[in-house]
């Protein structure tokens, strides 16, 4: 669950989740929404995909990445029970 945390405590990593809601793309297809490095963005992905909240897939020569909504699902159950209690 750290790594969760940890991958979203970033405003880039949340902008490309966000980015990621509307449909699935390819980096260069993410990257147009940024002005940072392509190996700025690779990390950002890696660690989103460590994280389990995006998944990636190959799509001909190019890497198509999506929401991974079970993660998401996870998430707020650990919420919901943490503070749920009152």
């Amino acid at each position: 669950m750290d790594i969760i945390f940890k991958a979203l405590s970033d405003k880039t990593r949340r902008k490309i989740l966000e980015i990621l809601k509307k449909k699935d793309m390819t980096v260069s297809e993410i990257a147009a929404y940024f002005h940072i490095t392509g190996a700025s963005l690779s990390h950002h992905l890696d660690l989103l995909k460590q994280a389990r909240l995006v998944v990636s897939e190959r799509d001909g020569q190019f890497m198509r990445y999506s929401l991974n909504t079970s993660v998401f699902e996870e998430v707020m159950k650990l919420f919901i029970t943490f503070f749920g209690k009152g």
